[in-house]
């Protein structure tokens, strides 16, 4: 069986000059990545657009699949921050909340297309990583802990489900939707609907259960 590849990054900057290195090749990274795509992303084409040597480049990134990965990680994590902001928001009603979700998240990738399609095509490469599993777990653990919240009445199989649904047809709505170029009104339109059945689900998920009567004695 094949086994991935090391994507964990070698060592962090500790020096701000290190850093400014490490930001560089990133930077280099995503334009070599939107100008060329995943199939010819090599570390040498960063290491030219970053003006650095491949030698500087593999003492942070011992290969081409942990720049992406790292890539794909800033990018969970800015996912994982945006769901947090919104739904650990209890000045906001659940529903409002899920609402701004949805709008944020399809704006998102619409504004990140170019990138997001090309990390998708590189996931391969670290998929199945542990470190992969862990970002995808931050996140549905802050699903979770939101539909506790605004379904309380529901049953831990009804809110696993409903975190599940939520976020594959989030992320499998939004890759498709952001393929084609659209304008900030078409974005609001469509996020608007798609919150509206979103949040139309999340009212029957919380909505009061009809207490069954016992059937009385004979």
């Amino acid at each position: 069986m094949a086994q991935n590849p090391r994507i964990s990054s070698r060592k962090a900057p500790q020096q701000a000059r290190s850093n400014d290195l490490v930001t560089a090749v990133l930077e280099a990274a995503v334009q070599v990545l939107a100008a060329e795509g995943a199939a010819r992303f090599t570390t040498a084409r960063v290491a030219e657009r970053a003006g650095v040597s491949v030698g500087s480049i593999y003492q942070y990134f011992p290969n081409k699949a942990a720049i992406l990965f790292r890539l794909q990680s800033d990018e969970w994590r800015q996912t994982s921050g945006l769901l947090r902001d919104i739904l650990e928001d209890r000045a906001r009603e659940p529903l409002v909340r899920l609402r701004a979700l949805v709008h944020a998240f399809i704006r998102s990738e619409c504004e990140e297309a170019t990138i997001r399609i090309a990390l998708h095509d590189a996931a391969p490469l670290y998929r199945d990583a542990p470190e992969a599993e862990e970002a995808h777990a931050a996140s549905a653990g802050i699903l979770h802990t939101f539909l506790r919240e605004a379904a309380l009445d529901a049953s831990d199989a009804e809110r696993a489900l409903a975190g599940d649904l939520l976020k594959r047809t989030l992320s499998a709505v939004g890759s498709s939707y952001s393929e084609s170029p659209r304008t900030p009104d078409e974005i609001h339109a469509y996020a608007d609907a798609l919150a509206d059945m979103f949040c139309a689900y999340l009212e029957r998920l919380a909505a009061p259960r009809p207490v069954v009567a016992e059937p009385s004695g004979m």
